[in-house]
């Protein structure tokens, strides 16, 4: 079987598991990134060089929407008050000493 290298999640289910992460029970709640800008001279050579802008993801959260869209949950449907989901138990075993 081929080894796992990547997961991969849409917004939504990033939304949801902070909500469920940081124990919101209402509202609705969506990704929320900040970017940065930065300038370079990039190219091949020294003697191919173009101005280029570079956008990192500087910060990454939640926010309050007032309405739903492709970022945002509903705290209150994916972590209702007084629901726990269960706890992922360990699949972790203990190794052996030989």
């Amino acid at each position: 079987m081929a080894e796992i290298k990547q997961y991969i999640f849409s917004y939504k289910e990033v939304a949801e598991a902070l909500v469920r992460k940081l124990d919101i029970h209402d509202g609705l709640w969506g990704i929320y990134m900040e970017f940065g800008i930065r300038a370079a001279n990039i190219g091949s050579t020294d003697d191919d060089l173009l101005p280029a802008a570079v956008v990192p993801v500087v910060k990454v959260g939640l926010q309050r929407f007032k309405s739903e869209n492709s970022l945002v949950v509903d705290a209150s449907k994916v972590n209702p008050e007084g629901k726990r989901l269960p706890k992922k138990k360990s699949s972790k075993k203990r190794a052996r000493k030989k």
